[in-house]
């Protein structure tokens, strides 16, 4: 039911899924570029047409009545931003301890213009032995794509940029706030 759901808003929005879904139990999926609170919506909305659960992270602000119900609903798990601790190796074993799991991640870590993106999507999937899925929104053609399968190889600078790469020519809900630092 979630599924037809999930795809009639799309449809009704004017928004499409591409591609296949993902052919392994376990990913980072990266959705890329994140510019709007818009990017969330739809991404979930494109993965939950598909029956694919996924699990992301949304820092606890955001965790607010009755947004909390929904989000929690929808598998986002909320963080404290301010506290430290070693969030890869807790991701690493939240994958370990499951059967399946999609963990998506924003790498720009913030919808704000961020040249430099955040490594902890690469070093999660890399500890947890599993691939990196390059998630794209286009908002000029109003699609989402899962986009390829890559294995982190270890050389995490030229890894990043293989990455980064592929999304030279993205079309966020603001521009001016997407770089990818190339």
């Amino acid at each position: 039911m979630r599924a037809g759901i999930s795809r009639l808003i799309m449809k009704m929005f004017g928004w499409k899924y591409i591609g296949g879904i993902p052919e392994v139990k376990k990913a980072v999926v990266i959705a890329v570029p994140h510019t709007s609170n818009w990017d969330f919506v739809w991404g979930k909305l494109s993965f939950l047409s598909y029956g694919i659960k996924t699990t992301i992270l949304m820092k606890k602000e955001m965790f607010v009545f009755p947004f909390n119900y929904v989000l929690k609903s929808w598998g986002v798990i909320p963080v404290n931003r301010s506290t430290k601790g070693n969030m890869t190796d807790q991701l690493a074993e939240e994958f370990a301890k499951r059967d399946s799991l999609y963990l998506s991640l924003a790498p720009e870590g913030s919808r704000s213009l961020r040249t430099e993106w955040k490594k902890g999507f690469y070093y999660i999937a890399l500890k947890a032995n599993v691939p990196i899925y390059l998630a794209e929104i286009n908002y000029e053609e109003k699609t989402l794509t899962c986009g390829e399968a890559f294995y982190p190889t270890g050389d995490a600078e030229k890894d990043m940029h293989y990455i980064k790469s592929k999304y030279l020519n993205s079309k966020p809900k603001y521009p001016e706030k997407f770089s990818t630092g190339l």
